[in-house]
């Protein structure tokens, strides 16, 4: 197994999933295992979005094994099933909400803050429901909401009503940033089909909690991401200035691209400020895939 690695940044950083089959060699060891891949993925990033739980909840041997294979300062995302948010829409979902949660009691101490993703169909006027799940949540743990209808962006009532909910229960607001990838006008597949599955929404820049958590998804390459990851650099350099632990997650289209883009905003952010260096990658193709920055 791949030493884990117990150095500590400012800031968690990390892709949208771990089990890439297609990192081995370029990412992951030339010879590693689908087994192996979170240990060997811990050993260089400090988070990851945890999207499997949007679609199955892993059971309780899982979840320990996932905590083993993690060092202390790791952080796990998870995001809410999807039955919660986008099949009940929040509505009568209390007993869901609570096991869900408390199922990941093992690993307290790997959890960063859990995602509450609502559709694009979840209007303003549902914000109540959202206030009843918030009033049973364990306080042990942190949370970020990600929003997708309209009238949540709408810098009136609506959204005001949203950051003062947020704010009175210590709650997160998961920025998504998806520009670059929607001015895209590439004919890769990748991307045309992340285009049909990304929504659109306006970016917002301010800090709702004092986890705030980017989730932004870019081009494949490093060169279209620059001014964009350029600019969440000094973000994020301002938030964790004051105080603030952010969560960054860079998505690309094609996931073979995550790591490079991940190393590249570390590079980014440590031209601003002084950070450690991350660890050497598994696969020893760290220092060629920097070359190319």
């Amino acid at each position: 197994m791949i030493k884990k690695t117990h150095v500590k940044l400012p800031y968690h950083l990390g892709c949208s999933v771990w089990s890439v089959p297609e990192w081995t060699g370029t990412f992951y060891s030339d010879d590693a295992q689908p087994a192996d891949f979170l240990s060997e993925y811990a050993s260089i990033f400090n988070a990851v979005e945890g999207n499997t739980t949007f679609y199955r909840m892993p059971n309780p041997e899982l979840i320990k094994q996932w905590g083993e294979k993690t060092s202390n300062t790791f952080k796990f995302c998870f995001k809410f099933p999807k039955s919660i948010t986008h099949d009940k829409k929040l509505n009568n979902a209390e007993d869901e909400v609570l096991k869900f949660v408390e199922s990941f009691e093992p690993i307290r101490d790997k959890l960063g803050p859990f995602m509450i993703q609502l559709p694009a169909s979840f209007p303003p006027e549902e914000l109540f429901r959202l206030e009843q799940v918030f009033s049973i949540l364990p306080q042990t743990m942190s949370y970020s909401v990600e929003v997708r209808h309209p009238g949540f962006f709408d810098r009136g009532k609506h959204e005001r009503n949203l950051i003062s909910l947020l704010k009175s229960y210590n709650i997160g607001r998961v920025i998504f940033d998806t520009r670059r990838l929607h001015s895209s006008k590439s004919k890769d597949s990748t991307i045309m089909e992340a285009q049909k599955k990304k929504p659109k929404v306006p970016v917002r820049f301010e800090a709702v909690s004092t986890r705030p958590v980017v989730r932004y998804v870019g081009a494949n390459d490093v060169l279209n991401n620059q001014p964009y990851l350029k600019e969440w650099a000094l973000v994020v350099e301002d938030w964790i200035r004051e105080g603030l632990h952010p969560y960054v997650f860079i998505h690309a289209p094609n996931k073979a691209e995550e790591p490079k883009l991940c190393a590249y905003f570390h590079k980014l952010l440590s031209e601003l400020m002084d950070l450690p260096p991350l660890t050497a990658w598994p696969s020893d193709t760290q220092d060629e895939q920097l070359g190319l920055f």
